[in-house]
């Protein structure tokens, strides 16, 4: 009987991908969605905040007094996967450049330390996601921003594309195993091409024309992203009607103390001309970030009611050693973050529920999970739709003209 392997992922989309990589490289092990019953679990990590960091250890943790038999990979092998393999609650850590090799690092007898390199480029082709009805295609690592506050170039490496067939290999074999959505994924998604006279948008045209690709997805662009060749595929019936934008601020003073290519009049431009073709609107703020002054704040805010925002993915300012960020006064206070976080999101929820009840047309559902008469899925603004249906309704897409908008979900029956 072959061993269970159970992964767990923590952290972003690239994430998810890469486990799926790994599950695709196992041959001698049986893959298990069941972390009870599993032999090894592979904790794939993530290190972009100290929650991130304490959230993975806690895990790591329980398991060991499980009993199980433990690997360490993704960001955080390279910031904590030293110290945990020093502690010997790892069996083996090993880099994202060495997934692909996965299934002989779980027959290694001893214990090992693999850490890789940040220059490799994935050349993984991935043909089923398991438990997903979604498809994640990775398209590029690394980024060459140097954010002041972030550890994530220091631990995926500069910028690099993917190879464009081996791309549209592996969407045309998920297409072509019944995925009709895909999210493109990556530390920097919008970089794609930068440098080799290639860019997302044409590679987005290309994934458009392979049958089966109903939707596609856009992981987070910064703003100078949106640029000519992109704004051209804005009105095209495959692309998701929900951009997420990364603009992490909306002061021009903490845009600059965080060493940010963006400023917000521009972004008030673009997120304004988005609202007006009828995007849903995303983005990352950081809350609490040193130098983050009552004034500023109160700035902050005003301008984010002028950006039409949807959605929103909250951080509260995180110290990351080695970053200019973690020596910068003042430093908020952890209570006055919380409130602002509590302020912020208060808001973009107000602006979420009347954005979806200002919707006039159907919404484009695929359904992921679900059972008991009971489904859910995500419509084309990214937004969550709950639906009561007889049958079952998973992987499947239905087209909703009638609903009911609740606080934090639309309602239909089917």
């Amino acid at each position: 009987m072959k061993p269970k392997v159970y992964f767990k992922t923590f952290g972003c989309r690239t994430n998810l991908f890469d486990s799926q990589v790994m599950m695709g490289a196992l041959r001698d092990y049986e893959i298990t969605e069941n972390e009870g019953e599993a032999d090894i679990v592979i904790v794939n990590s993530c290190t972009v905040t100290n929650g991130a960091d304490v959230s993975v250890r806690g895990y790591i943790n329980q398991m060991d007094k499980q009993g199980k038999k433990l690997f360490l990979t993704g960001c955080g092998a390279h910031t904590k996967g030293e110290s945990l393999f020093g502690a010997g609650k790892i069996h083996g850590v090993f880099g994202q450049s060495e997934k692909t090799k996965i299934n002989t690092l779980l027959s290694e007898q001893s214990r090992f330390y693999e850490i890789g390199d940040l220059n490799y480029v994935d050349d993984a082709i991935v043909e089923e996601f398991v438990g997903k009805s979604r498809a994640f295609i990775k398209i590029q690592e690394g980024c060459n921003f140097r954010c002041s506050y972030c550890i994530i170039p220091f631990v995926r490496g500069d910028a690099r594309s993917m190879d464009e067939a081996k791309i549209l290999e592996q969407v045309s074999r998920l297409a072509a195993n019944g995925f009709g959505e895909f999210v493109l994924t990556g530390t920097n998604v919008g970089s794609y091409g930068q440098g080799e006279g290639r860019s997302i948008a044409e590679l987005m045209k290309k994934m458009a024309l392979i049958r089966g690709v109903r939707r596609i997805r856009v992981g987070s662009l910064e703003p100078i992203q949106i640029n000519e060749s992109f704004r051209e595929i804005l009105n095209e019936p495959w692309l998701e009607r929900h951009l997420h934008i990364a603009i992490q601020h909306s002061s021009d003073a903490m845009l600059r103390l965080m060493n940010r290519r963006n400023r917000i009049g521009s972004d008030i431009e673009l997120f304004s001309m988005l609202h007006d073709k009828g995007f849903a609107l995303g983005t990352d703020f950081i809350v609490g970030h040193p130098g983050e002054s009552d004034a500023i704040w109160s700035e902050a805010m005003e301008n984010v009611r002028r950006l039409h925002l949807t959605h929103i993915h909250p951080f509260t300012y995180s110290k990351r050693d080695g970053t200019p960020s973690a020596v910068m006064k003042p430093e908020v206070n952890g209570t006055v973050a919380g409130k602002r976080m509590s302020e912020l999101s208060a808001l973009i929820e107000a602006n979420n529920r009347a954005f979806r009840a200002q919707v006039n047309s159907p919404l484009e559902v695929l359904v992921e999970s679900g059972e008991n008469g009971r489904y859910s899925g995500y419509d084309q603004y990214f937004n969550k739709v709950v639906i009561e249906s007889a049958e079952d309704l998973c992987g499947d897409w239905i087209t909703l003209e009638h609903y009911e908008v609740d606080d934090d979900y639309n309602l239909a029956k089917h």
